[in-house]
C-alpha cells in the first residue's frame, strides 16, 4: 500500500441535546444568515436558546436536521424562512412606558416647543426604531395626547418600524393583555384603552392614539426611505444586539437624521459611539441632543 487510508471522519457532535441534530457548523450558519440579514451578532453562549427557537420551524416545516434547515435558509427560495428565523431569533422585550424618565424628558424638554410650532403649522415628526409590538410609540403618543389633545388637528406624526413582521402587525392592532397596561400612569389607563375579549381580559389602544402611529417594516442595517428629519428617535436596547462597528454605524446614521433641537433615546445599557459621539452630547439619562456647532 502507498498511502495510508484514510479513516471516515466522524459525524459532528450535536452540540444541545434535543431531537434535532444541532452541530457547531450548524450554529455557525445560523449565526452568519443573522448577522448578515439583521447585523445581530449571535455569541456560542445564545446556542441553547437559538436552538429551542428554531426547533418549532423544523418541526413546523417537517425538517429532519437543523443542517437541513440551513440548507433552506441560505437557498435562494428560503427569502420567507430566513425572515421567520430573524423573527425568531429576535428579542422583542417593550412594555408601556418603559425607562419612563425618557417620556418625562419628551414631555417637558422636547416637546413644548414642538406643540406650539404645530399650531402654528409646523410639522411634528418622531420616529420608534425597533418598536417591537407597538408600546413605546403608543406611549409616545398617549405623551402627546395628554399635552395636546387636539393632536389630531395637527401635523403630527409617529414612524414606528421593526424588522419582525409579526410585531409589525401586533402594533397596527394595537391589542395587548390586560396585564400590559400596568406601568401606564392610572389617567392615561382608563382613557386610552378598552377592555375587550371574552373575558375582556385584554385592551385594545383608543383610535386616537393608534391615529398618530404609522408602522412599517424596517431592518436598521438597511436602506432607510425617510427623507425627513425627526424631532424625536427612539432607539432603546436595539443596537446592544449588534457588533461594536455595526452599532457605530447606526449612531452615526441617526445623528443627522435628528432636528437641530432633536432628541435620541437610547437603551439603559447604551452609549452612542463612533464618530456620532462627536455630533451629539448628553442631555439627561441615556438620551442625546444634536451638540451645537456640530456638522451634519
Amino acid at each position: 500500500m502507498t498511502a495510508l487510508a484514510r479513516r471516515p471522519k466522524p459525524a459532528e457532535r450535536s452540540i444541545v441535546e434535543g431531537e434535532f441534530p444541532f452541530t457547531d457548523d450548524d450554529f455557525s450558519r445560523i449565526a452568519a444568515i443573522l448577522h448578515g440579514e439583521a447585523g445581530i451578532a449571535l455569541p456560542e453562549s445564545k446556542a441553547t436558546l437559538a436552538y429551542s427557537r428554531l426547533a418549532k420551524r423544523l418541526r413546523a416545516l417537517g425538517l429532519a436536521s437543523f443542517k437541513d434547515y440551513c440548507a433552506l435558509v441560505a437557498s435562494a427560495s428560503g427569502v420567507s424562512e430566513r425572515q421567520k428565523m430573524v423573527a425568531a431569533l429576535t428579542t422583542n422585550v417593550t412594555r408601556f412606558f418603559r425607562e419612563p424618565h425618557h417620556f418625562e424628558h419628551l414631555r417637558e424638554r422636547v416637546l413644548p416647543p414642538l406643540l406650539a410650532a404645530a399650531r402654528h403649522g409646523a410639522a411634528v415628526r418622531l420616529w420608534s426604531a425597533g418598536c417591537s409590538s407597538g408600546q413605546e410609540p403608543f406611549s409616545a403618543a398617549m405623551t402627546i395626547l395628554d399635552l395636546a389633545p387636539d393632536a389630531a388637528e395637527l401635523d403630527i406624526k409617529i414612524l414606528a418600524t421593526d424588522i419582525d413582521p409579526n410585531m409589525v402587525e401586533q402594533g397596527r392592532q394595537g391589542v395587548y393583555p390586560g396585564r400590559a397596561t400596568q406601568e401606564a400612569p392610572a389617567p392615561f389607563r382608563h382613557r386610552w384603552f378598552k377592555a375587550q375579549g371574552p373575558g375582556r381580559d385584554q385592551v385594545c389602544v383608543a383610535d386616537e392614539v393608534r391615529a398618530l402611529v404609522a408602522f412599517r417594516e424596517l431592518n436598521l442595517i438597511g436602506p432607510w426611505p425617510m427623507k425627513g428629519r425627526f424631532d424625536a428617535i427612539f432607539c432603546r436596547n436595539v443596537v446592544i444586539y449588534f457588533e461594536e462597528d455595526t452599532q457605530a454605524r447606526v449612531w452615526n446614521r441617526f445623528a443627522p437624521m435628528l432636528a437641530p433641537n432633536g432628541a435620541l433615546y437610547i437603551g439603559h445599557s447604551e452609549r452612542v459611539t463612533g464618530p456620532a459621539a462627536g455630533q451629539l452630547t448628553p442631555d439627561g439619562i441615556t438620551t442625546y441632543r444634536p451638540r451645537p456647532g456640530a456638522s451634519s
